[in-house]
C-alpha cells in the first residue's frame, strides 16, 4: 500500500510512504525503486551514485537486488556505491556497514571494484578518514552548485532514538554547515563514527528510508507526524531539497501511522 502526503513533516518536501507486508516484501519494493532510479540516472547522466546504509533492514533490499529479477536490470558498470556512515572497524568486521553490503550485494554483482567507494573506518585517525572521504566525494562530484554532493540516491535507516546515518539526537554535528563528512563522537555509544552531514544528505536527488519492526513504531510516528513535538530528531531533519522523501515500512513499523496519514 502506498500513501502520499502533499507536505512532509514540519512543512517540508512531499513524502511517500509504502507499507509492506514484511521485511521480504520491503526488500522487493525498495529494490524496484532502486532499479528505476538507477535506470533513470544512467539514462540522464551516464552513471548512478548511491550512498548505502547499514543495519538489519537494508539487508533485505540488498538480497533482493542480487536476484535475477532485479540485478539483470541494472547497468552495474555505471553504478557507484558510497556509504552514509561507517563504524570504527576494519572492512571485514561483522559490524562494518561495508562488510554488510559486500557480503549481501557487492560480491554478487558485476560492479567494477573502482566504483566501490568505502569509508575507511579502520584508520586510527577518523578525522583524517573523514577528510579523505570528503576528498573522494569532491573528486567524484566535481564543482557543484550550491557546493554539495548530488547523490542520485541516499539510503537511510531510522534508529529507535531517531538517529539516522551516524547523526544522533543532540550531536553538535547536526549544526554542521560546511563539511560534507564528519567524524563525531557519539556519547551514548562511547565511540567515534564516520558520517555524511545533514547538508550532504539533503542535497541528494532522492532519499529513501527503510524501517521494520515493532520497536520502530513510535519513532516512525514522530518522524512523520506533522504535530510531533520532537522536531529535533535527526531523521526528521533530513529534508531533501530536490524531491520527496520515500519511506518503505513493514506493517509493524507503520502500525501507528493510519490516523496520521488519513
Amino acid at each position: 500500500m502506498s500513501l502520499s502526503n502533499a507536505m512532509g513533516a514540519t512543512g517540508g518536501p512531499p513524502e511517500e510512504i509504502v507499507i509492506c507486508r514484511d521485511r521480504e516484501d520491503l526488500g522487493d519494493q525498495a529494490a524496484r525503486s532502486f532499479v528505476r532510479l538507477a535506470q533513470e540516472a544512467v539514462s540522464l547522466r551516464g552513471r548512478f551514485s548511491a550512498a548505502l546504509a547499514g543495519g538489519a533492514t537494508p539487508r533485505a533490499l540488498y538480497r533482493s537486488l542480487v536476484s535475477a529479477a532485479f540485478a539483470e536490470k541494472i547497468s552495474w558498470k555505471s553504478v557507484h556505491l558510497f556509504w552514509g556512515d561507517e563504524r570504527a572497524v576494519p572492512p571485514g568486521h561483522p559490524d562494518s556497514n561495508y562488510h554488510l553490503a559486500n557480503e549481501t550485494l557487492i560480491s554478487h554483482v558485476p560492479i567494477p571494484p573502482q566504483n566501490v567507494h568505502r569509508m575507511r573506518g579502520e584508520r586510527s585517525d577518523l578525522q583524517a578518514a573523514a577528510d579523505e572521504y570528503e576528498k573522494t566525494l569532491h573528486d567524484f562530484f566535481g564543482p557543484s552548485d550550491p557546493g554539495w554532493p548530488s547523490f542520485d540516491l541516499v539510503l537511510l535507516g531510522i534508529g529507535s532514538d531517531g538517529h539516522t546515518a551516524s547523526l544522533f539526537p543532540g550531536s553538535p554535528v547536526l549544526k554542521e554547515t560546511v563539511r560534507w563528512v564528519a567524524a563525531p563522537y557519539v556519547e551514548k555509544l562511547n565511540a567515534v563514527r564516520l558520517t555524511l552531514t545533514l547538508p550532504a544528505l539533503n542535497h541528494a536527488r532522492r532519499v529513501i528510508f527503510l524501517a521494520a519492526g515493532k520497536e520502530k513504531r513510535s519513532i516512525i510516528r514522530d518522524v512523520l507526524s506533522d504535530d510531533s513535538p520532537s522536531t529535533d530528531l535527526p531523521a526528521r531533519m533530513v529534508q531533501p531539497r530536490k524531491g520527496a522523501r520515500l519511506f518503505f515500512l513493514d506493517q509493524d513499523a507503520a502500525a501507528l501511522l493510519g490516523k496520521d496519514l488519513r
